[in-house]
């Protein structure tokens, strides 16, 4: 079987033949479709993890995939042979089995069914981009009373939090340089725009004069994003801000670590099939050109970027 690994700690991504692996109880066996590029898997090529997070090399890249059922394990209930399914890889374990590979086992506990009106593509795009997006809005419990300021919005994460953000009635500002990138958060539904690379908090200011009750941080400066809050405001980082690089004693900092289920990724597809979702995907690669797809990444893409593996 074909995979995107790295095999040592020096070592670029490279496609790799690993064996084929096989489903135990209570597991699939996919034929992977489509995976998705997410920041994880840049921060793991660019071998900045190999001190932080426990690894068993080969590492194979990818931390979502959409693909078809081929086997299943003994036990497996609920998922069939022949079935287009979508996974994402829970937590930050590293090792040989990734998503960026021909095959891939999962627990069919973790399979959703992707309804025949979402793409492969589509499902993989969703993939952990989407659940982090579903639970960071959940964990600031945004309603109807908020002014959030989305810092990322042009991301993966950050564009499907916009989405959810709006739809639960919040004032969502989002970040996004001006042409294409401010038109596609508007589409998402953001109500007002500031530009990242200029003056942010006069920006803000001049939608918020008090500033804004929560902040979800997928990107930017922790400390210039925390000084537009309101006293007793909530900033939610999913990239790794604390209270110390925010800097203020008067609010709330934390951060969050995804927990994707198969309920989730369902309400999020139905959500898609619904028309109340959208999945921005910026650029589909092939599966060779994963190093060319981890390049665009950093790039100021809008969206996502999908490797289609089959």
């Amino acid at each position: 079987m074909q995979a995107v690994a790295i095999s040592a700690r020096d070592a670029a991504p490279e496609v790799h033949d690993l064996p084929d692996p096989t489903p135990g109880p209570d597991e699939v066996l996919i034929r992977s479709e489509a995976a998705s590029v997410n920041g994880f898997d840049v921060a793991v090529a660019a071998g900045y993890v190999w001190d932080a997070l426990p690894h068993e090399f080969p590492v194979v890249l990818g931390r979502d995939v959409a693909g078809v059922v081929e086997a299943v394990g003994e036990d497996v209930q609920g998922v069939q042979v022949g079935e287009l399914v979508v996974t994402v890889i829970p937590g930050v374990g590293l090792g040989p089995v990734g998503t960026f590979a021909k095959r891939f086992v999962a627990p069919a506990d973790l399979v959703a069914r992707v309804p025949d009106q979402v793409t492969p593509t589509q499902a993989a795009a969703l993939g952990l981009a989407a659940v982090t997006a579903l639970d960071a809005v959940d964990a600031l419990d945004i309603d109807t009373t908020d002014i959030v300021l989305v810092s990322g919005a042009t991301g993966g994460v950050g564009a499907f939090a916009v989405q959810l953000a709006a739809a639960r009635g919040a004032r969502v500002i989002a970040t996004a340089r001006p042409g294409d990138g401010e038109a596609l958060v508007r589409r998402l539904g953001a109500g007002a725009v500031v530009d990242h690379t200029g003056d942010l908090k006069a920006q803000v200011r001049a939608i918020a004069p008090d500033g804004v009750t929560k902040i979800l941080h997928a990107a930017g400066d922790p400390a210039a994003l925390g000084k537009l809050l309101l006293p007793d405001g909530v900033l939610l980082s999913t990239a790794g801000a604390t209270k110390e690089t925010v800097g203020r004693d008067d609010v709330t900092v934390s951060g969050m670590l995804a927990d994707p289920t198969a309920e989730k990724l369902a309400d999020l597809m139905d959500a898609v099939v619904r028309g109340e979702l959208t999945v921005p995907v910026a650029q589909t690669y092939p599966f060779d050109d994963v190093a060319d797809a981890l390049a665009t990444f950093g790039s100021g893409k809008l969206g996502k970027i999908v490797v289609e593996v089959a």
